[in-house]
């Protein structure tokens, strides 16, 4: 059989994408083993209108009317944890676009790198504290991952790299996918926060009609 396709539609700064992220990886190496699979990331955006310096999340969360943060942390700090995943939300005061770091990723998908750089971005984010919407931070990170940071200048400079990504977000939109992470696995979707065991139903789900498609095929 092919390897399974696993289409991962997150945002850099959604702390429920990191979890689902951590989670699927952790599926896959202690559950699937031997499993090939093909994890593409697709861009999604939370806070599209966000200026280059970012917005405090104090002033995001008090325009929502939420005065105290850190009720709004103990659940996806906790899920975390339950995942043998650290994470700690009070780190990184600000929230930024995203669409740069979309676009770098994009265009890791060639080099085989795409993963691994989603999850370094995320990373760099949360724990590091880095404006994940500044070229110069992007550029650091995308060289331990087989770019040359005159590359990720050029690109990011480009505007029409960066309209192809606001083009694929809206079409994902267009598509239904509404919140973050959403995990379409074969041909089974669903979205949201998901546990570890949710994770590996869907895909041994995904594998078994898989499997049936390719024995229809071969009769």
């Amino acid at each position: 059989m092919p390897a399974l396709k696993i289409d991962l539609y997150s945002d850099i700064v959604c702390p429920w994408c990191l979890i689902g992220q951590h989670r699927l990886d952790k599926v896959l190496s202690e559950r699937f083993p031997n499993l090939a699979v093909d994890i593409e990331h697709h861009p999604y955006e939370l806070i599209p209108n966000a200026p280059p310096e970012g917005i405090r999340l104090a002033d995001y969360f008090r325009k929502k009317g939420i005065v105290n943060m850190a009720p709004a942390f103990e659940r996806p700090e906790a899920e975390a944890r339950a995942s043998g995943l650290h994470l700690s939300l009070s780190l990184q005061p600000y929230v930024y676009r995203t669409v740069y770091a979309h676009t770098l990723l994009r265009a890791a998908r060639a080099r085989g790198t795409q993963h691994a750089l989603a999850v370094a971005l995320t990373r760099a984010y949360f724990d590091d504290r880095h404006n994940i919407s500044d070229l110069e931070t992007l550029g650091e990170i995308a060289a331990c991952y087989g770019f040359q940071r005159k590359e990720v200048h050029a690109l990011l400079a480009d505007q029409a790299e960066i309209t192809k990504t606001e083009a694929d977000i809206a079409r994902a939109r267009a598509a239904g996918v509404s919140s973050v992470p959403t995990f379409k696995v074969g041909s089974l979707t669903t979205e949201g926060a998901r546990s570890e065991d949710e994770i590996a139903a869907l895909i041994s789900n995904a594998i078994k009609i898989e499997a049936a498609v390719q024995s229809h095929d071969d009769h």
